[in-house]
């Protein structure tokens, strides 16, 4: 089934390796899928199952614990805010393996380039019908820029004509240009009446250009077209680890890499934050960092739990999201899976008591796991 042709190979194919362990024969990287849908989880019902738990617990410690699952409302750092990035980063960790497979059958840079266009505009209007408002169709209502797809799709692009056009060498060089730029055009640029390196959420130069650029379509604090370095530096992580993982290296060296990279990234971005704090909603160098760095521990303990130790039968609910994900993240925006959920279990929901929020959320996501599950029983893979 062709719906939208998202190719796998840069969306949510898994790369593949050569591994001497017998109980990893040669074949794709399965931790990549896994740990897409274990980011896709707490997006599509894993948090809201999660806050039901709280809320039958009711206990002072896990309070504290749940507000991890809530973003941050300017500077600081929750487990909640590093969803996103993750996302962009297993993005870029599939973007090498796609541009070997259509180089191998020929295609020129410049098919490589108008595909990569051609899905950032449909992933940016995909985002303007899931968070912009656009099925309302009402112009004053209308939010082309508020969307994570949005993000996704400068990310994508820029990371993509990235590793087309730039040797793998540069990379490096090229995501600290990136993150220098940015940190220098926001912290020496003044904004007219307010003045320069101002990070409040109205006084910051993103917030400023894009007000200026969209008008009355501007809405949020989420800034976008000065903070398209940072989505594209996000992205361009992932590439290196992707990049790593193709290589003919080890799986223990690959582990170990992954985990310095992981390291250095997290420490060079903790250091940075104390000149250029970390706010998610900017879009800050420092959060690029810490985020990335975060990205590439996860991804090494993915890694080696799945692919290096084989042992997989544990993550295949996390496979099953993982394999439709950008279609299971829109899906999951446009329509409320609740009410198919309750019509299950709506009228034992007031017979449990402080139990309600936690069957609910259940019933919804099981039901969105099911469909998803079928899916991968038939092999239908939603692509841009």
């Amino acid at each position: 089934m062709k719906v939208l042709e998202i190719d796998r190979g840069e969306m949510s194919q898994s790369l593949r390796v050569t591994s001497p362990n017998p109980r990893v024969p040669n074949t794709r990287l399965v931790s990549l899928d896994a740990l897409r849908g274990f980011d896709m989880f707490w997006i599509t019902g894993g948090t809201a199952i999660l806050m039901g738990l709280g809320k039958v617990v009711d206990r002072p410690w896990s309070d504290k614990f749940l507000e991890q699952f809530e973003h941050v409302p300017w500077r600081g750092l929750h487990f909640y805010d590093l969803i996103w990035p993750l996302f962009m980063f297993i993005m870029g960790a599939a973007i090498p393996l796609a541009i070997a497979k259509r180089r191998a059958k020929g295609e020129t840079d410049r098919r490589l380039l108008l595909h990569a266009l051609w899905r950032a505009i449909v992933m940016f209007c995909l985002g303007t019908v899931t968070q912009g408002n656009l099925l309302l169709f009402d112009w004053y209502k209308f939010r082309p820029c508020y969307s994570v797809l949005h993000g996704l799709a400068a990310g994508y692009l820029i990371a993509t004509v990235v590793a087309v056009k730039v040797k793998p060498k540069w990379h490096v060089a090229t995501i600290a240009a990136f993150l220098l730029a940015y940190w220098a055009i926001v912290m020496l640029v003044p904004v007219p009446g307010v003045g320069a390196g101002v990070l409040t959420p109205q006084g910051n130069l993103p917030t400023y250009v894009d007000k200026l650029v969209l008008g009355h379509l501007h809405f949020g604090e989420n800034t976008w077209f000065l903070s398209y370095p940072g989505f594209g530096a996000s992205v361009l992580l992932g590439v290196l680890a992707g990049q790593l993982l193709m290589s003919g290296r080890s799986p223990g060296s690959k582990l170990l890499r992954l985990v310095g990279m992981g390291v250095l990234s997290l420490l060079a971005g903790l250091l940075w934050s104390l000149w250029f704090p970390v706010i998610k909603l900017m879009w800050t160098s420092s959060y690029v960092l810490i985020s990335g760095g975060f990205s590439f521990l996860v991804l090494a303990l993915f890694y080696w739990i799945v692919d290096v130790r084989g042992y997989r039968k544990w993550a295949f609910g996390f496979i099953v999201i993982g394999m439709n994900s950008i279609a299971v993240y829109v899906a999951t925006e446009i329509f409320d899976f609740s009410r198919v959920g309750n019509i299950f279990v709506g009228h034992l929901l007031p017979r449990v008591g402080r139990w309600d929020s936690l069957v609910e959320a259940s019933a919804a996501f099981t039901i969105i796991w099911l469909i998803l599950f079928w899916m991968y029983r038939k092999k239908e893979f939603i692509r841009i």
